[in-house]
Formats: C-alpha cells, structure tokens, sequence
C-alpha cells in the first residue's frame, strides 16, 4: 500500500495545472527570480509568485534570497526525477491494443 496517499494526491493535483508545471520546468536550471520565470513562461509575476506559494508549500521547490529578490529552485533531486521519469513515459512508444 502507498504511504502518504493524500500528500501525494495534492502533489498530483498541483502537476495537473500546465501553468505550474511551466514553472516547475524553469526551476529544474537553478535558482531563478520570480520575474525571469514570469517572462519565460509568459505568466505573470504575480501568478508565478501564487504558483511558487502553493509548490513551496508541497516542497517542491525551495526559496533562496539573493539581494532584495527570492529565487526558486527545485527541492531536490526528487522532484526532477519525477519530472523526467514522466516526460520519458510519455516518449516511449505505446501500444493502443493491449488486448493482443
């Protein structure tokens, strides 16, 4: 049996958003400020900065002050690899007709 079902059924819903996962994909390069992963992904900064709140809070992303601005990352390797290892399944050649 899975542990943790319902903190890992909030971490699902919160990959569901593809306005989060955008986010989540510009914290997989390091550090980055609210405002470069607003023009990167087209959102605004306040949306970023609403996105941002509700990952930190899962702990998928940490928060590092540099200067007057916060930068996000990734949480940890984790995080990527989850990312990753769906990005791959994705890729991989599937079969319609499982039925035989």
């Amino acid at each position: 049996m899975i542990e943790h079902v319902q903190e890992l059924a909030e971490i699902f819903r919160l990959l569901g958003d593809p306005s989060r996962l955008r986010v989540l994909d510009q914290c997989r390069g390091g550090p980055r400020a609210v405002g470069t992963i607003a023009t990167n992904t087209g959102l605004s900064p306040s949306l970023v900065s609403h996105h941002l709140r509700l990952l930190r809070a899962a702990r998928m992303v940490r928060a590092e002050r540099k200067g007057r601005e916060m930068h996000y990352a990734l949480a940890d390797a984790h995080i990527d690899r989850v990312l990753r290892d769906l990005s791959d399944h994705l890729e991989e050649p599937h079969d319609e007709d499982t039925t035989g």
